[in-house]
This record gives structure tokens, C-alpha cells and sequence, in this order.
């Protein structure tokens, strides 16, 4: 009876709990790595161009970032980035279509082709489209016969734009597009669905997040693009000069606070553009989501 009872009280002595292992040992330093480096490389340089715009007056500021040549270059920088944008959309998703869904001698080399903005300096990617696009290039010299003239104008800075965004479409929309359900088109086309149908309402929705992705990256690129640009773009004022060239120069002249008053212009319209992409691609989920 003793013993009954002595082994009554002990199942009744609750145990010590054990602290959980976590899967992915170490957050707290991980955690403490990440807001480090996300200070030193985001935060701190962020809040200094900022702060270093307050040294400015009103007056100073609006006549450092309204002045007639900043604004047409503000329109330039912002018009050709989302041109660019838009056309490497579409393109970007044809190209990422033929990847997946056809097999063609030379794919592999053309899919590791679009990669080499990614791996060519900017550079080196502007000289190359001024040698074949100029009046005495490959393509140019067939072209300007007719009048049509692509570099050392805003048809050049659009052409740059492009080349260096578009491989942020294709990888971004061609793993989505590998992963997406054949039944489901095949139930779609049994049903009686035409290719249009089968594409709008089958394998678009599934795709939109993705392609919004790319197309935010791709536009967020051509923005701040500066290397690839300057060769072929021509550097007129009023007409073919973009931002970032017009910060360069403020910075040679010592202007240090005109030019980070322009750059953190560029900063916030580049920051509300992407809040309402990235609003459109929840709302796009949420959308898709209630559909499904």
C-alpha cells in the first residue's frame, strides 16, 4: 500500500519542461546578422542621403530637384524605364513559354544566353549595343537609310533598358510556368475550351504573380541603370540625359546636396511605384486564392 502510494505521488509530480529544439538552430544570431548587414548596406547609407537633403533649404531643394532639366530628365528616366518594363513583360514571357514548352536544336545555348546581361558589365553591354546599333554599325547602317536612327536618342536608352532587364521576366516567370498543371489544360480543353480560353483563364492566373515580379524587378532595374545607358543614350539635355547621369554630375561639381535631393526624388517615386505593383500582386492573390 505504501508503495501504491508512493507511486501515486510520483505520477502526479508534473516533469520539467524541455525547451524546444528549433529546426533551424541559431536565429538569434542569424536575426542579428541580417538587421547588421541590412543597417551597414540599406539603412545607414538610406537615412545619410536623406539627412544630408536637410541641409538644404525649401528654395534650395525645389531648385535642385524642379529645375526644367531634372524634371525632363525625371520623365525620360521613369517613361523609358516602364516602356522597357512593359515590353520585357512581354517578351520576357514569350521567350520563358518557348523555353518551357518547346524542345528546338540550340535551346540550351539560348537559355544560357539569357543570362549574359546578368553577367556582362554594364559597360561593356553599352558599348556593344552603340557598336551595332550606330550609324556605321551592323544594324544601323541598314537601318538609318530609312530615317530610323536607334542610338544617341531615347530610342537607344529604351533598347538598353531592355536588354538588361528582360532576363528578370524570363527567370522569374519560367520556373512558375514549368511547375504549372498540364491536367488542368487538358481538362480545360476537354471541356471545350479554346487555346485563348485555356491560356486567360487556366494558366494566366496561375502565372500573374510571377510576371508582376519580373516586371517590378526589371523596372526597379532600368531606373537606377546607369552604365549601359550613357553610351548610347547621346547625354543632350532636355532630350536624351537621364537622372542618374544628372547625379553624377552634381557629385563632380561637389554638389553633394543637389544631388542627393534629386536621388532622393528618384527614391521616393521609385519606392511608391513599387508599393503599388506589390499592392497589385497581393491583390492578385487574393483574387486567385477566392477563384480557387
Amino acid at each position: 500500500m505504501t508503495a501504491a502510494i508512493f507511486s501515486g505521488s510520483a505520477a502526479t509530480v508534473p516533469l520539467p519542461k524541455r525547451a524546444q529544439k528549433r529546426v533551424l538552430p541559431g536565429f538569434n544570431l542569424t536575426l542579428g546578422y541580417t538587421l547588421l548587414y541590412l543597417s551597414l548596406i540599406v539603412l545607414i547609407p538610406l537615412s545619410a542621403l536623406v539627412f544630408k537633403t536637410f541641409t538644404l533649404t525649401w528654395e534650395q531643394f525645389w531648385m535642385a530637384v524642379a529645375s526644367p532639366r531634372v524634371v525632363a530628365s525625371y520623365k525620360l528616366t521613369f517613361g523609358a524605364s516602364l516602356i522597357a518594363a512593359l515590353m520585357n513583360a512581354v517578351f520576357g514571357l514569350l521567350l520563358a513559354w518557348v523555353l518551357v514548352r518547346y524542345s528546338f536544336p540550340g535551346k540550351k545555348i539560348i537559355d544560357a544566353l539569357v543570362d549574359l546581361p546578368f553577367a556582362l558589365p554594364t559597360a561593356v553591354a553599352g558599348i556593344s549595343l552603340t557598336a551595332l546599333l550606330a550609324g556605321n554599325g551592323w544594324i544601323g547602317q541598314l537601318l538609318e537609310p530609312h530615317g530610323i536612327q536607334l542610338a544617341f536618342n531615347r530610342n537607344g536608352i529604351v533598347i538598353a533598358l531592355i536588354f538588361i532587364g528582360l532576363p528578370f521576366v524570363v527567370r522569374t516567370v519560367q520556373p512558375v510556368l514549368e511547375d504549372c498543371e498540364k491536367e488542368l489544360e487538358e481538362a480545360a480543353t476537354c471541356l471545350g475550351a479554346t487555346r485563348w480560353q485555356t491560356f486567360r483563364f487556366v494558366i494566366f492566373p496561375s502565372i500573374a504573380p510571377a510576371l508582376l515580379t519580373g516586371f517590378a524587378m526589371a523596372f526597379a532595374r532600368a531606373v537606377g541603370e546607369y552604365g549601359s545607358v550613357i553610351f548610347i543614350a547621346g547625354n543632350m539635355p532636355m532630350v536624351s540625359e537621364i537622372t542618374p547621369l544628372i547625379i553624377i554630375g552634381k557629385l563632380e561639381q561637389y554638389d553633394y546636396a543637389g544631388a542627393t535631393a534629386v536621388a532622393t526624388v528618384m527614391l521616393v517615386i521609385s519606392f511608391v511605384l513599387l508599393l503599388v505593383i506589390s499592392a497589385l500582386q497581393a491583390w492578385q492573390r487574393r483574387r486567385s486564392g477566392a477563384q480557387s
